[in-house]
């Protein structure tokens, strides 16, 4: 194998992990995101007169899960821009 086969071999490789690290790293995110605002919507119907605390814990609940995307999200660049 020369250089060059091993070059394309290593930047394939780096992009299949980048592609992996997003889909598994977006992944318990979104079930996460999606179990909270089921909460949310429903304590809000039960308890309608709290609703304006509901949904600013809600909204921070939402952004810190978030935040475990979004660093999926820079492997995922990281790998594709300097993965050689």
């Amino acid at each position: 194998m020369d250089s060059a086969n091993g070059y394309y071999i290593a930047r394939a490789a780096a992009l299949f992990g980048a592609a992996f690290a997003i889909a598994i790293g977006t992944l318990g995110p979104s079930i996460g995101m999606g179990l909270i605002a089921k909460k949310g919507c429903e304590m809000i119907g039960k308890y309608p007169e709290s609703a304006n605390k509901v949904r600013m814990t809600l909204l921070l609940s939402i952004s810190f899960v978030e935040a475990c995307a979004v660093y999926a999200l820079l492997i995922g660049f990281l790998l594709i821009f300097f993965g050689k």
